[in-house]
Formats: C-alpha cells, structure tokens, sequence
C-alpha cells in the first residue's frame, strides 16, 4: 500500500514539474541603446555582440544608454525609465519551454508590442519615434 502510494506521490510530482518551472522567474537582460542615423559609423564596444543585428538597421551610430538585468513574473509589469522621461512597462506574458512572450508598453504612447523570443535571442525593438535622426530601442534577451 505504500509502494502504490509513493507511486503515486512521484507521478504527481513528475506532472507539476513543467508547470512549476513554468511559474519560476525568467532572468533577462534589457538594453537601453541609442541608435542615430547622424555621424560616423559607430557602435559602442559594450554592443559589440550585437553589432551584426544593429548594421541590418537604418541606424549607422549606436550607443548603449543603459543595461539592466530583471527577473520577469508572469503578468509582473516592470518599469524601465527612457531618456527623454517616459517609461516602458516590461511583462512576462507567457513562457513555453524556452520559448517566452514579452510584452513591450509605452503608456505615453498608446503602444504594445509582444515580442517571443527563445533561448539565446535577442530582439531589439524600437520604443520611440525618431527624433532629430535619433531614436531609443530596446534590446531584450532572455535567460542571458
């Protein structure tokens, strides 16, 4: 009667694994950067393992204004504070396997954009508009 209850103890426990791994905090990275269509090429050595993804841009100088490292919750709204003042809500929206959604919100602008990404991607997303041949983008990258 114990060996059958003890079965059944593991089975339970083997079934809530993926869904307790799926409620963990996923760590991800966040850059700030400062891509601007002006000056000479250029992109901050801090981006450099980026390089190849910001030449396919419009943009020929990049600059790296902050990085942050968050642990994203699902449906946890984290706040990042943009040059010029306004602020994008960062939120785990979904996580299946190594694959997460991220919602990207700018309150002052009305926008939200879902960004999925997998283990080792980075996507890079614009958050503002450009202003003065400039604009700020945000680069994220989960489990870094």
């Amino acid at each position: 009667m114990i060996r059958s209850y003890l079965a059944a103890l593991a089975a339970v426990a083997l079934l809530a694994a993926p869904a307790l791994a799926e409620a963990q905090p996923i760590p991800v990275r966040i850059r700030v950067i400062k891509g601007s269509r002006q000056g000479p090429a250029a992109v901050d050595p801090r981006l450099e393992n980026q390089k190849r993804q910001l030449s396919a841009l419009a943009y020929v100088k990049w600059d790296l204004v902050e990085e942050r490292s968050l642990e994203l919750s699902q449906g946890k709204v984290q706040f990042l504070s943009l040059p010029g003042g306004d602020d994008v809500g960062v939120t785990l929206q979904e996580r299946r396997g190594d694959t997460v959604t991220i919602e990207v919100a700018l309150a002052a602008r009305n926008t939200q954009s879902r960004l999925t990404v997998e283990r080792g991607q980075r996507i890079v997303h614009q958050v503002s508009p450009e202003k003065n041949g400039a604009a700020i983008f945000l680069t994220v990258m989960a489990w870094p």
